[in-house]
């Protein structure tokens, strides 16, 4: 048997260990299903193999190291699944997209552009910054006009009132004097220009 596609069906569980028996295949389809628990480690059998397409599953874990070792690898697809960690490097590795990797938000390393951590770094650490990053991601363009909107209707609303009901008179004078003193100096600005124009 050299060719396998059980894709777009409802297999769930773990991807059988047997699977490693198939030594002469060279396509192997499980994309789609609801296959959960680990990459099997027995992929690492088949030498043969060209493709490999798993994705649209819930796999968790790492992707095995050893899996490198396929030299005939062509077509990965790894995306949409539960997969975490570096992903491993050489060989074949080096040569698949970033789209082999997809909806997998644990994973980091080459080629996608996500670096992996360092190990020293303390859990609280990384608590802090998801903590600061929760709090900026609230502060986008759309938040701000929103904001800036709502305030001014507020404050044309509640300026418009003062001004009808004359309370408090403390603020409408305050406002009439500043009123008074722009037009003032637009009066001034005025005379300025026309004793301007009467010099040239």
């Amino acid at each position: 048997m050299t060719s396998v596609d059980l894709s777009s069906n409802r297999f769930e569980g773990d991807i059988p260990n047997s699977i490693g028996s198939l030594s002469s295949l060279v396509l192997l389809n499980l994309s789609h299903n609801i296959f959960h628990g680990h990459i099997p480690a027995e992929f690492t059998k088949l030498q043969q193999l060209e493709a490999l397409d798993i994705s649209w599953n819930r796999l968790i874990g790492e992707i095995p190291g050893p899996l490198s070792s396929l030299t005939f690898l062509e077509v990965l697809n790894l995306s949409y699944n539960h997969l975490a960690g570096r992903i491993p490097i050489g060989k074949q590795f080096n040569t698949f997209p970033n789209d082999s990797y997809c909806g997998n938000p644990g994973l980091c390393g080459f080629p996608l552009s996500k670096e992996c951590g360092n190990n020293n770094e303390s859990p609280l650490e990384h608590e802090d910054d998801d903590d600061d990053s929760f709090f900026m991601s609230g502060f986008t363009w759309e938040a701000v006009v929103i904001g800036y909107g709502c305030g001014m209707i507020f404050g044309l609303l509640i300026g418009g009132l003062m001004f009808l009901l004359g309370k408090p008179k403390w603020y409408v004078n305050f406002a009439e004097d500043i009123a008074q003193q722009i037009s003032a100096k637009k009066g001034t600005r005025q005379k300025k220009r026309r004793q301007r124009r009467g010099l040239r």
